[in-house]
């Protein structure tokens, strides 16, 4: 199992000077690449400032001008809030400026507060039609001159400028959840993405069903990359646990009030939900937080990711961006590189054939 790692601008408070979120963040890049982690990715959002990601592109461009090894993902490029020319071209622009680094995921959206200002008001649930679409066409883009006659876009011949410079192009992948977004994985030749959420280790056997279903149910394509998204600390002492957690509740507070489109965003910072209304959630209670993620003392750490590495996981993404000080993740970080990481065998994941 290799590690890689998601980490985002953001901020909580808007006395935090956004150079000292970059200067943070670029340090935490720094480390994960030294410290030989397989991939560093960047989300897309836009107009809220605890997910901070208009274009994630951009934002791996900036990566890359301190991380000179790992390779370089988008998770995701949220397909309805694009044009499939503008997408291959900045993807290949990516791919050229960092010698052919990049690993290209797209999703379909996740808030309805987003698509209200950045997809017209279509309904979230719509998001997958463009993903389906757009990601052909990319590679089409990517290969020649390309006339498309879709449903949600049409556009004369054209191609991609510049290309990729990988061969025979870039690894895609798909944030997965449902059964049609494995089987649409499969189709087109590209890796798979997963999310638990904030579920116990038990959800992970409901998505490895769907994925070992699909490969299944495609016997005549190559096997899938699996990587798993899950949030992530390590600490020193056992007792440790009540920062990173509460700083986990604390962000889910506000990611709920996207999710669900439940309260207002103000100036960019979401109001957090109601605890009351969480409270009768149990992935939500303080010990569950702990449990459920992979939080937990070096050896703790150590027997989580042993069962995902158990269960077919092949990429552990760690995600870092839930609020934690920035000291306890960099300790974190550092934890995961010295302790954790030298006790699994990091061999070569096998990257799906490209079509």
């Amino acid at each position: 199992m290799k590690f890689a790692l998601a980490v985002d601008l953001q901020r909580f408070d808007p006395d935090k000077k956004m150079t000292k979120v970059l200067d943070e963040v670029l340090e935490l890049v720094g480390m994960a690449d030294e410290g030989g982690l397989e991939s560093i990715w960047s989300a897309e959002h836009h107009a809220v400032e605890f997910t901070i990601g208009p274009n994630p592109f951009s934002t791996l461009l900036i990566y890359a001008q301190v991380a000179k090894r790992a390779r370089l993902g988008t998770a995701v490029v949220v397909a309805p809030y694009w044009h499939p020319i503008r997408v291959a071209g900045e993807a290949g622009l990516l791919d050229l400026a960092s010698g052919g680094r990049l690993e290209l995921g797209f999703g379909r959206g996740a808030f309805q507060h987003e698509f209200d200002r950045m997809a017209g008001g279509i309904p979230q649930e719509r998001g997958g039609d463009y993903m389906r679409e757009m990601i052909p066409a990319v590679l089409k883009l990517w290969q020649g001159d390309y006339e498309h006659k879709g449903k949600l876009w049409q556009w004369p011949s054209a191609t991609s400028a510049p290309k990729p410079i990988q061969k025979p192009r870039p690894p895609i992948w798909i944030a997965a959840r449902d059964p049609a977004s494995f089987d649409f994985s499969m189709q087109i030749g590209a890796d798979i993405m997963s999310n638990p959420l904030s579920r116990p280790f038990e959800e992970m056997h409901v998505l490895r069903a769907k994925y070992e279903k699909t490969v299944a149910d495609h016997p005549d394509k190559p096997k899938p990359r699996w990587m798993i998204l899950r949030r992530m600390c390590v600490y020193e002492k056992p007792d440790d646990w009540r920062v990173p957690v509460e700083a986990s509740r604390n962000y889910s507070r506000r990611f709920e009030t996207l999710f669900r489109n439940s309260g207002g965003v103000i100036n960019g910072f979401p109001e957090p939900a109601d605890l009351d209304s969480l409270a009768a959630r149990a992935d939500f209670a303080p010990e569950a937080v702990r449990d459920n993620l992979v939080f937990g003392t070096p050896d703790e750490v150590t027997k989580k990711l042993k069962m995902y590495e158990a269960v077919g996981t092949d990429i552990m993404l760690y995600s870092m961006s839930f609020g934690a000080p920035h000291e306890v993740s960099k300790r974190s970080l550092r934890l995961l590189i010295d302790e954790v990481m030298p006790k699994f065998a990091q061999g070569p994941a096998k990257r799906a054939a490209a079509q």
